[in-house]
């Protein structure tokens, strides 16, 4: 068994606002349009809704860094690209506010800044339920010419923080000379780099870790997880097809695994707060967020994976995408009765 030092641990994570942080991926906004539900129209049997409010949230490869600034107070840049649009300005202003930073933010003219709309509605009898979502994206990769840019951008960005984040919602902005760039660059500055994808693992060689759920593991390895012997297999598998460290496996109710290359062993995590799930909208990008920052405060692995699932465990009994901060887990580890991780 692995006994966790909860002072020890309580002192890493109040260093995550000294650790300097990178996302580079598909940048992208929620906006979320609110109504209350009026009458049926006259003109075609849908609901019009009268107006209440419109809140715009970060999302996507943006999510991520703004869980990394609530945790690390704004110590984040971004490597993306957004639209010249009417969005790319919302994109942008939201990210500031964040405390983000974007000087490496490049706007394309070619292509749409990444918004998914969400349109709820609620009456005096029921609670707002989503009736409709419309996503603006540009199906295609960048182009040679915003490849370029940001390939040019990556030795100064990626020198200037400590842990790297490849935030790959597959919305066409890395391309695979930009992720195999960003591997050989951390790798030479001696940094910590991370990916989240969901799909095309085998790109990601050489990266620190990553971060896949088990249904995306599961279509990489071409097996379903069944049992630990599968999970075991499922993981090594990935770890040496993408000559990673470390792998983390989310599992939903089942927790998660984490194996470890240079101790050949498999650990594995509860899941917390299962009764309590309100939205895992965004969740992911709170476990990368928490990881990668435990992996840079000299957290071993498991104690890195422990506390993203303390930090996963607080977002998802909130709606929409929603983030945590050093004080709120800290508090949590503080109240909680535990002093060994199940191995």
């Amino acid at each position: 068994m692995i006994t966790i030092d909860k002072e020890n641990l309580i002192k890493k994570i109040n260093n995550f606002k000294n650790i300097k942080a990178l996302v580079i991926g598909d940048l992208a906004i929620d906006e979320m349009i609110y109504g209350d539900c009026e009458r049926i129209s006259r003109e075609a049997p849908v609901l019009i809704l009268q107006h209440s409010h419109t809140k715009v949230i970060l999302g996507g490869a943006s999510n991520a860094a703004h869980n990394l600034s609530k945790l690390n107070e704004g110590h984040v840049k971004v490597v993306g690209v957004c639209g010249d649009d009417y969005y790319s300005n919302i994109l942008i202003e939201t990210l500031n506010a964040a405390k983000i930073n974007t000087s490496y933010l490049i706007k394309d003219k070619t292509r749409k800044t990444i918004v998914k709309t969400r349109i709820s509605g609620s009456c005096s009898q029921s609670i707002t339920q989503q009736i409709v979502r419309i996503d603006r994206q540009t199906n295609e990769y960048i182009n040679s010419e915003i490849e370029n840019l940001i390939l040019n951008s990556l030795e100064k960005a990626i020198s200037e923080v400590d842990v790297v984040i490849l935030s790959d919602y597959h919305i066409c902005t890395l391309t695979k000379k930009i992720i195999k760039e960003s591997i050989k660059i951390a790798q030479k500055h001696n940094k910590i780099i991370v990916a989240d994808a969901q799909k095309n693992l085998d790109n990601y060689i050489g990266v620190t870790s990553m971060t896949p759920n088990q249904p995306d593991t599961e279509r990489f390895v071409g097996y379903f997880i069944k049992d630990d012997e599968s999970l075991n297999k499922a993981g090594f598998e990935l770890l040496n097809k993408t000559n990673a460290q470390y792998i983390l496996i989310t599992r939903a109710e089942d927790g998660m695994a984490i194996f470890d290359r240079n101790s050949n062993c498999t650990y594995q995590i509860s899941a917390f707060n299962k009764t309590k799930v309100f939205d895992v909208t965004g969740a992911g990008d709170t476990v990368v967020a928490t990881y990668s920052l435990g992996l840079s405060s000299g957290m071993t692995p498991y104690e890195a994976a422990f506390v993203a699932n303390i930090a996963a465990s607080i977002v998802i009994r909130e709606f929409g995408c929603a983030t945590t901060n050093i004080e709120t887990i800290c508090e949590k580890i503080n109240n909680m009765k535990f002093n060994e991780i199940e191995k």
